[in-house]
């Protein structure tokens, strides 16, 4: 799908309404009795999490082995702070011993209806989204991971010169683009898939250019992994994932204009969330400011870290402020805050310096033919 000019698209994890887990599974065969207990285990685990209200667990009437566990959030941030933590991992792990398959689907709730929900006092009835939003058929994620301090320019060449893999993965799902960026050690992978992310995901990582790749930058992972034991390979991504919880694209530019950059935030301990939120704010802000050289901006937030993709018209310190995220009254005192750092730009030598030493070096950046 083609963004024409002038049309917005926004997605984002605070709207503040609520929202519905979906969790598919296909339990092996002889599985449901140590699924049912690890599942018991999983259920008085997350009733204890902020901002968990219900969740239920289901059974296909049709095919035994198909379970359904569905969970209600009174937002998102609760739950992707749940989901993305080390207790979440521990928690989930018995499962994987039961289940062949899995797919983790998300939904802000629209609309309800429903004699218990009419009756019900507002106060109980909760946050509803407020109007649908607009997508445009691109499913937006990343993954992080660090190396060994000593060992950056050998992974950026190997992560620089590997061959492209195939971009279609069947007839509704196609890897659309996939951006590589590092920050000192760290490395951030960020992938643009039209159709099923999960497909795409399983696709890449069965192709032969991609495997080759993983295992040659293996020895130098400061998290060990070993690719040919499920459960390694399991766990490694699990931490690794950094999804997104806000995009926007203002509709502005044509692609052929903008240049990507990304940056990346340490967030204090525990602080993350709301420094992604502050930044989503002032990237909402840009997309409504004609004069912004920001054409879009996608935020991925994992615990303590945050990395804003940008789109951006001509060259970032053209409107550094903006870029870094802190344009307007207030932005500068609440990004000091929010970061694991003393050097908060209050002028323009600073935002200068921040710029140079948050933005991250673009290793490889590979767009899918048209087909």
């Amino acid at each position: 799908m083609t963004t024409t000019l002038s049309e917005r698209i926004s997605q984002s994890a605070f709207d503040g309404s609520r929202l519905r887990v979906v969790l598919l599974l296909d339990l092996y065969d002889g599985a449901q009795k140590q699924f049912l207990e690890a599942y018991e285990h999983m259920r008085n685990q997350v009733a204890s999490v902020p901002g968990h209200l219900s969740d239920q667990l289901c059974q296909s009437i049709e095919n035994p082995s198909q379970w359904l566990i569905t969970s209600e959030w009174d937002s998102a941030p609760p739950f992707l702070a749940w989901v993305n933590s080390e207790e979440h991992v521990a928690t989930v792990q018995p499962l994987h011993n039961c289940v062949r398959d899995t797919r983790s689907l998300r939904f802000s709730v629209l609309r309800e209806t429903g004699k218990a929900f009419e009756m019900a006092p507002e106060s109980a009835k909760g946050r509803l989204q407020a109007s649908p939003r607009l997508g445009d058929g691109v499913v937006r994620h990343a993954l992080t991971f660090t190396v060994r301090p000593g060992t950056e320019e050998i992974v950026a060449k190997i992560l620089a010169d590997y061959e492209s893999p195939n971009a279609r993965v069947d007839a509704g799902t196609r890897l659309r683009r996939t951006s590589l960026f590092m920050h000192g050690n760290r490395v951030v992978r960020a992938v643009e898939v039209e159709g099923d992310l999960l497909a795409a995901l399983r696709h890449v990582a069965r192709q032969p250019e991609i495997r080759a790749v993983e295992e040659a930058i293996n020895p130098y992972l400061e998290q060990d992994r070993d690719l040919s034991d499920p459960d390694s390979a399991r766990m490694f991504f699990t931490r690794a994932a950094l999804p997104t919880v806000h995009h926007v694209t203002a509709g502005r530019h044509r692609a052929e204009d903008v240049r990507r950059h990304a940056l990346f935030y340490q967030a204090k301990e525990g602080c993350g969330m709301a420094l992604a939120r502050l930044l989503a704010e002032q990237d909402e802000e840009a997309a409504e400011n004609p004069a912004s050289i920001i054409e879009s901006s996608t935020i991925f937030q994992r615990d303590d870290v945050v990395v804003r993709l940008l789109e951006a018209v001509g060259p970032i310190d053209a409107q550094a402020a903006q870029v870094v995220g802190v344009d307007g009254t207030g932005k500068e005192a609440r990004l000091g805050r929010l970061l694991d750092s003393d050097a908060v730009p209050t002028d323009e030598p600073g935002l200068a310096r921040f710029l140079e030493e948050s933005e991250m070096t673009l290793i490889t950046d590979r767009r899918a033919m048209e087909s």
